[in-house]
């Protein structure tokens, strides 16, 4: 028997073959069937910092409570074992119960489990503001960004970048936008030097319009909730891409002497910034502009999903993360 802690302990701060009691968000419940045909649950716990899976067998003595009564979205109370395997964090319930008024006294409350970006939301915002403002240097292009940026600030504000994989936090969408146009900005004074005499010339203002606005359609695509976030129907059905595509045509409508050609790339930039079909793109970036936001918008993702699972508390001899992570991959920590 796992050593009880006695006091409550946060899910994340748990040690591999302890036990201890919990408050937990239940994040997902997902039944499916084994390959002789019994049901089971998938069902995933969390706080701010992590999330532990719990198997709900048919053959166990919680699961018809987890069928019948446990509900996505609801704070519940566990004794659990904590463990963790090449599947990554684990949990199995010794008791569980909903989340009670008293429990605030054991120093519960809602806000403890929704990870939020590290940065100040209202700077980041204003800084994301100030770059299409001065160094888009296309002045209609710039009023056509700055016009998207506003009429959508409070959500932009708050809301994550993905349901899951990268930037997944209330903010996150702001700091991996903020994050990509720094790195745009970068890369289009760079290769302008190294390349002045590319004809037609490198666009910095569309790199720049296209790193601020690469991201765009999300506003329609998820439905943005402190919990996470969840696709709306025209998020399943169509996706951010063209949602993002179509949302920035309808603000070219009332933005004057928008070149037309501008616009175009500007589109190509949108529609094409995850790079290949498989990734959710119907072309390839067929122009230098579109090809450094898919660069930057891949590596700040990419960089998201492997520094997660390095920040997460260090297990005594671990050398390799577990594969508990969107890359799928065991991380090297070190000897």
């Amino acid at each position: 028997m796992p050593p009880l802690i006695t006091t409550i302990v946060a899910l994340s701060d748990l040690v591999s073959g302890e036990q201890g009691d919990c408050f937990v968000l239940l994040a997902s419940k997902d039944k499916s069937q084994t390959r002789d045909g019994k049901p089971y649950y998938r069902v995933n716990f969390r706080d701010a910092k992590r999330t532990a899976t719990s198997m709900i067998w048919s053959d166990t003595g919680w699961f018809a409570d987890c069928e019948g009564k446990w509900a996505v979205g609801e704070f519940y109370k566990v004794r659990c074992n904590y463990s963790e395997n090449q599947y990554g964090p684990q949990i199995e319930i010794d008791r569980i119960r909903l989340v009670e008024a008293a429990d605030s006294a054991q120093g519960f409350s809602p806000d403890l489990f929704y990870e939020h970006s590290r940065f100040d939301t209202g700077e980041m915002f204003a800084e994301l503001l100030q770059i299409a403002k001065e160094q888009i240097t296309e002045k209609p292009l710039s009023q056509l960004v700055v016009a998207l940026l506003q009429e959508h600030a409070e959500l932009i504000k708050r809301m994550s970048a993905a349901s899951r994989n990268h930037h997944a936090f209330i903010g996150g969408y702001l700091e991996h936008v903020l994050s990509v146009t720094r790195t745009a900005v970068y890369l289009a004074d760079k290769y302008l030097a190294y390349y002045p005499e590319m004809q037609p010339p490198l666009s910095k203002s569309l790199v720049v319009a296209g790193a601020i606005l690469h991201d765009i359609g999300k506003t329609l695509e998820l439905d943005h909730q402190p919990s996470g976030a969840e696709y709306t129907p025209a998020g399943r059905l169509i996706g951010h891409i063209l949602l993002g595509r179509d949302m920035i045509r309808e603000q070219a409508k009332s933005t004057p002497d928008l070149n037309p050609e501008t616009l175009l790339r500007l589109e190509h930039i949108i529609v094409s910034h995850h790079n290949l079909p498989e990734w959710g793109s119907p072309i390839a970036p067929h122009t230098p502009e579109a090809l450094l936001v898919s660069i930057a918008d891949d590596t700040d993702a990419k960089f998201n999903m492997m520094a997660k699972p390095l920040e997460a508390p260090l297990q005594t001899g671990e050398q390799f993360t577990s594969r508990d992570n969107p890359l799928r991959r065991q991380i090297f920590r070190g000897l």
